[in-house]
């Protein structure tokens, strides 16, 4: 068995706006907010890396979970925009957290990384007894700021958020994941060493819009669980309007739906947990079923059951 037994998070101080952003991008304040729903982000300072971010919310993750870094036996960490090609994150969020010796495994998975590796943490969690599930991004040192791109660069912002899964005891058991990924669909959203962000965002939206429902539908029928009868659902935060969307399929009231991309924009594999860490800390007692979704560059896709 696996339990969900804290989550945490770290935002950088730099707020960012539309105003702002409007002025790097060529894009109309207004017109940002009608597509993407986001209103601010937030900036990483020059001296901050992905590894410091996920220190940070770790640190956030292990107190609210009333743990130390020394009961840790394995690091997860998730990232999509590491400064280098390796090592990855990983082994500097262990070193920073004063565990050098713990296994640390990236998995350099973009926007759905930190949900692979709930999924992940939930079967190795017997045999290390408590993973810590970290997704951390730099995301506006990757994007091109410039008119050309500016549908991708509005949408992303930094942050990094982290889960404690445990063995022994949490306020939520994991019952159950699914996760899924198809190659076919790889060029359509990537990161090039040489060149920044790409995105097709037709053929993103169109494919997210279609596989989480679909995977989320499939994790609630092969549990018996009603999508009426879950008590929140806490998604990648991509994209306002395919949060929506992913609500209307499964005929499900939008309010169900956590959402904090206005105040974040999407900060890749750092959301999730950045929004299960809101949501956690507004609603301490879970009344029924989680569900936590996610879709990325792969394509990978998946959700968790839990409750």
């Amino acid at each position: 068995m696996a339990y969900l037994r804290g989550f945490g998070a770290y935002l950088p101080a730099r707020v960012v706006d539309n105003a702002e952003l409007a002025a790097a991008t060529g894009a109309e304040p207004e017109w940002i907010l009608r597509q993407t729903g986001i209103e601010q982000r937030r900036f990483a300072a020059a001296d901050e890396s992905v590894a410091s971010l996920g220190v940070r919310a770790a640190k956030n993750c292990l107190e609210n979970a009333s743990l130390l870094a020394r009961d840790v036996g394995l690091i997860l960490a998730a990232s999509s925009s590491a400064e280098r090609r390796f090592p990855g994150p990983a082994s500097a969020i262990g070193a920073g957290l004063g565990i050098s010796g713990v296994p640390a495994i990236d998995l350099p998975v973009a926007s759905a990384g930190s949900l692979f590796g709930v999924a992940l943490a939930a079967q190795l969690a017997p045999v290390y007894r408590n993973v810590l599930v970290i997704g951390a991004e730099v995301m506006s040192r990757v994007v091109g700021w410039h008119p050309a791109v500016r549908d991708t660069a509005i949408l992303f912002g930094d942050g990094a958020g982290a889960c404690l899964v445990s063995a022994q005891a949490g306020f939520a058991e994991i019952r159950d994941a699914l996760i899924a990924s198809d190659g076919d669909f790889a060029e359509a959203l990537r990161l090039d060493l040489d060149a920044p962000l790409y995105m097709d965002g037709r053929t993103i939206i169109l494919q997210a819009a279609r596989k989480i429902p679909r995977a989320i539908a499939e994790l609630l029928e092969r549990n018996r669980v009603a999508a009426a009868d879950v008590a929140a659902f806490i998604m990648h935060q991509a994209n306002l309007n395919l949060i929506t969307r992913v609500a209307q399929a499964l005929g499900v009231p939008e309010s169900r739906f956590y959402r904090n991309i206005q105040r974040y924009g999407n900060t890749s594999s750092a959301s999730l947990l950045i929004a299960a860490a809101e949501w956690r800390r507004e609603q301490a007692d879970p009344h029924g079923p989680l569900v936590f979704a996610a879709f990325g560059a792969g394509l990978h896709w998946g959700a968790v059951l839990s409750g």
